[in-house]
């Protein structure tokens, strides 16, 4: 959690650790944030890569993860959890579309 006073627990920090399976990611540290609004777990929680990153689901600019590009988030259900959601996004720079993308 960002900040031990928010009762509503809404805005996190979440680590990925590139994976390890012959990738550009494969020993990288990427730092996101994730923030659930007062809809969330109804509504997904909104990701943005704090550490620049390319894959095909992000923004470059922004660093936001697009929903409409990220199966997980845009067929979001109630039960879904942010773990599940980092686990997702690991397994996604292991896809073949972003294994070999340079990277910043």
């Amino acid at each position: 959690m960002d900040d031990g006073d928010d009762i509503y627990m809404r805005s996190w920090t979440g680590t990925i650790i590139g994976p390890h399976n012959v990738t550009v990611h494969e020993g990288r540290i990427y730092q996101l944030k994730l923030f659930c609004d007062k809809d969330y777990p109804e509504k997904p929680p909104s990701v943005r890569f704090h550490s620049r990153i390319n894959m095909t689901c992000v923004n470059h600019e922004t660093g936001v993860v697009e929903p409409k590009k990220f199966g997980l988030l845009a067929n979001w259900q109630r039960e879904y959890t942010m773990e599940d959601l980092l686990t997702q996004l690991k397994k996604e720079m292991a896809a073949p579309h972003n294994r070999k993308l340079v990277q910043p």
